[in-house]
């Protein structure tokens, strides 16, 4: 067979050709071996499954739950947890990582003041009790955690997409929400007494029109 090709091209085109010839057998090969398929039967094990049963007593690498506060919110005693557990300490990286993780995954229903006047909420969905109400606000930390762990009413779990110290992070900002509009005023400095004085006197003064 007469072609026009020069030498050097007819080379390359038939070392393209044997290299796709040899990937080819070598992936049939692969793709044909046995093997078993996930929920897929087998004739081999007594119970016709190809998929089996771990270990009694064994744990998935990176499932471990040694600490039961730190990844349910629960203490020893069977009740929520007023206070973080020891593995996630409380400074001001973390109330800032919790209002980040807050923003992006609950603001959209609860809003960015946790008054439950979110953007999807204005658009139609139901409406979430506000962070400040009483009930709320008597929440332990741990409850917070449960919920967004577990999912509660119309909403979803969050356990798939927040990891757990983003979802303690979250439950503090949560906290800090809170104690934004019902912070005692024993535990303000003078400083923020002053201001929070000018505040109130600048809001209740009359508007002055030329």
């Amino acid at each position: 067979m007469k072609t026009d090709l020069p030498p050097g091209r007819r080379l390359g085109v038939a070392a393209l050709a044997v290299a796709a010839l040899l990937g080819a057998g070598c992936r049939q090969g692969m793709y044909d071996q046995p093997k078993a398929k996930p929920l897929g039967r087998s004739d081999f094990f007594r119970d016709g499954l190809s998929s089996r049963v771990p270990p009694a007593g064994t744990v998935a690498r990176g499932w471990l739950r040694e600490d039961r506060v730190l990844h349910t919110g629960i203490g020893p005693d069977g009740k929520f947890v007023s206070e973080l557990p020891g593995a996630v300490p409380f400074d001001k990286a973390l109330l800032l990582r919790g209002r980040q993780r807050y923003d992006v995954f609950c603001s959209p229903c609860h809003g960015r003041q946790g008054n439950g006047e979110g953007m999807i909420v204005q658009r139609g969905f139901k409406q979430p009790v506000s962070f400040h109400v009483d009930r709320l606000r008597a929440q332990p930390l741990g409850y917070y955690f449960d919920v967004m762990t577990n999912g509660f009413n119309e909403m979803s779990s969050y356990a798939s997409q927040v990891p757990v110290k983003d979802r303690w992070a979250i439950a503090a900002y949560v906290r800090a929400l809170q104690l934004s509009r019902n912070a005692p005023a024993s535990e303000l400095s003078a400083a923020d007494l002053e201001a929070l004085e000018k505040a109130a006197a600048s809001a209740a003064a009359p508007e002055v029109h030329p």
